[in-house]
């Protein structure tokens, strides 16, 4: 008796555990790319308008009033007109920056007996170099944004469109900066992070944590942001041109250096506004990165 119902009982539960558990384990390695893209969409979503006046300071060299005047003539109808790229581009990206980096981080860490910086940076590094597959995105972006080519195309598949005829590198134009600022800001970025939210006053409670996320990606996007901010100058006049010839990062820094008087002021114009923007879509995106990370 107890030898027959020993064989009849169904192994009911261990078969149920043993399908759930791949899934599980799925949902685990792919956690940080799906909250590194949520976090990114919430930022773009509220921060795209601060961007554009943002976009016509780096392009034209104009203050922000001049900016804003600009987009009020525009109409509110484009005002969102080329979110559709950076929305693509920013959700990639940030699931491949976040995802790809503890990724790599644990891969180097099992086969590379380096130091510990020096397996976090290498590993930023690739994240970031991985990141700039999707610099084409940036480049409409540049285009939708720039209105001296609103009457070339309206959308994102006409402004695809118009750089198919010039061949593949015309999409990657601007590629120089773009990996510069990828690699450098994301090793800065893992790096520091840690340590800045240790020097915050410690969170006992779920909305703590919250501000202390936000104040510390808030702070390490603002730094960063002024950084590279004449490297995103160069990149924006770079990927404003469609056709011609392929001029290099200094060539472009030394004709926009002329242009605006030699001056670190001029070069710098819109950078205030960037900061301000840095610091709440950086604040955004690690709130949101770190909150998700801990419900997921």
């Amino acid at each position: 008796m107890d030898s027959e119902a020993h064989e009849k009982r169904p192994p009911i539960l261990t078969s149920s555990k043993q399908d759930i558990a791949p899934h599980i384990a799925n949902v685990s390695e792919m956690k940080h790319y799906l909250c590194g893209c949520c976090a990114a969409f919430n930022n773009i979503a509220i921060t795209f308008p601060i961007q554009k006046v943002l976009f016509r300071q780096q392009l034209y060299g104009i203050k922000t009033r001049d900016a804003v005047l600009q987009l009020r003539r525009d109409g509110f109808r484009n005002l969102y007109r080329g979110i559709l790229p950076p929305l693509m581009q920013k959700t990639t990206t940030l699931a491949l920056m976040f995802g790809l980096y503890e990724d790599l981080s644990c891969l180097l860490r099992k086969h590379v007996s380096t130091p510990e910086f020096a397996t976090c940076s290498l590993a930023a590094v690739l994240a970031g170099t991985t990141e700039a597959i999707f610099t084409p995105l940036e480049r409409v972006q540049t285009l939708l944004q720039d209105h001296k080519h609103h009457d070339k195309f309206t959308n994102t598949y006409q402004a695809f469109k118009a750089l198919k005829c010039h061949g593949i590198r015309e999409y990657y134009r601007g590629l120089v900066p773009v990996l510069f600022r990828n690699g450098f800001s994301n090793v800065l970025f893992f790096s520091l992070r840690g340590p800045i939210k240790e020097y915050l006053p410690t969170a006992t409670t779920h909305g703590a944590h919250l501000v202390n996320d936000f104040i510390c990606g808030g702070l390490l996007g603002a730094m960063l942001g002024i950084l590279f901010f004449p490297v995103n100058v160069v990149k924006t006049r770079m990927q404003s041109q469609i056709g011609g010839e392929f001029q290099s990062f200094p060539k472009v820094f030394q004709k926009i250096w002329l242009e605006r008087d030699r001056k670190l002021t001029n070069l710098f114009r819109g950078a205030h506004l960037n900061y301000h923007r840095s610091l709440i879509s950086w604040g955004i995106i690690n709130a949101t990165y770190e909150f998700l990370l801990k419900i997921i």
